[in-house]
């Protein structure tokens, strides 16, 4: 005789408890550096809309007594904001576009090609890494004064035109693709130039926009190049414009006036973060891409 007696259901297993603790951790632990990062960008909004008096009174408020927002029509008064504005413009766009050209170009070279010397020559190269911008600064100094481009926007552009670090980037790229889409595009009948620049270029999209975004973050901010090569201020970009404005005898230790032009100069870079924010992570981390 078949028993048919319904068997229980097992008894399902509690979830375990112990990533909710963890996860509580790790976002506390966040949300304290997200504040801790946030702090000077919050103090220095609040700054920027303060009267000279209020920002050196000790201990110092939190909020403004009087809130002077005029300090963001006054800096256009103190420097010329809008040619300098459009020189950032000019020397990030010139620089960028340059970069992924040229590094786009030579890294498929050292990538693909085979030339002699080749490893010697990416040796080299990338010894420059190794070598501080400042000792370098003298002879692209004397360079710009012999072509006589000292006080001029090429004089700002072309010296970033090129980067070793870039290079080393787009050839580690290429050398993560692989070999077999180059070589059907040869039996297609492709020569080296139409085969970087119909096939292995579209496949180096990500590479590109990585080397695009490192390089407007570095041209943006550049400080100490313009400073020394350009000594009129309707030739600065804004970052060497601030740093003449804090030297200016009529505006010095005026700090409001100072991070009303440090905001205003940091808008496009906040905006375009916020616009292209996955762009931006993406191209951190393909910096750190394995060939």
């Amino acid at each position: 005789m078949v028993r048919a007696e319904a068997e229980s259901p097992r008894p399902v297993p509690e979830p375990r408890a112990t990533a909710r603790p963890r996860h509580f951790v790790t976002h506390t632990v966040l949300i304290a550096g997200a504040i801790a990062m946030m702090t000077p960008f919050v103090w220095q909004v609040l700054t920027a809309v303060r009267t000279k008096a209020d920002s050196e009174s000790v201990p110092p408020k939190l909020l403004p007594e009087h809130w002077q927002f005029s300090n963001f029509t006054k800096i256009f008064t103190e420097i010329p904001f809008g040619e300098q504005f459009l020189n950032s413009v000019l020397l990030t766009t010139g620089r960028t576009v340059a970069q992924v050209v040229l590094c786009s170009m030579a890294g498929y070279a050292f990538a693909r090609l085979r030339f002699p010397g080749r490893n010697v020559i990416f040796v080299l190269l990338l010894s420059v890494l190794m070598i501080p911008s400042q000792l370098i600064l003298l002879p692209q100094y004397q360079i710009m004064m012999d072509l006589g481009w000292l006080n001029t926007i090429q004089a700002l552009i072309v010296p970033g035109m090129f980067s070793a670090f870039g290079t080393f980037l787009m050839r580690q790229f290429f050398a993560g693709i692989p070999v077999e889409l180059e070589e059907a595009a040869r039996l297609d009948g492709c020569n080296p130039w139409q085969t970087f620049w119909l096939v292995m270029a579209p496949l180096a999209k990500p590479g590109m926009v990585a080397l695009a975004i490192l390089t407007i973050i570095w041209s943006w901010n550049d400080l100490l190049w313009p400073l020394v090569v350009n000594n009129d201020p309707k030739l600065m970009p804004l970052s060497a414009g601030l740093a003449f404005l804090q030297g200016a005898h009529e505006v010095n230790n005026d700090l409001p006036l100072m991070m009303a032009g440090s905001l205003l100069a940091s808008l496009p870079m906040i905006i375009a973060f916020v616009v292209l924010q996955k762009r931006f992570i993406q191209g951190i981390a393909m910096s750190g891409l394995k060939g």
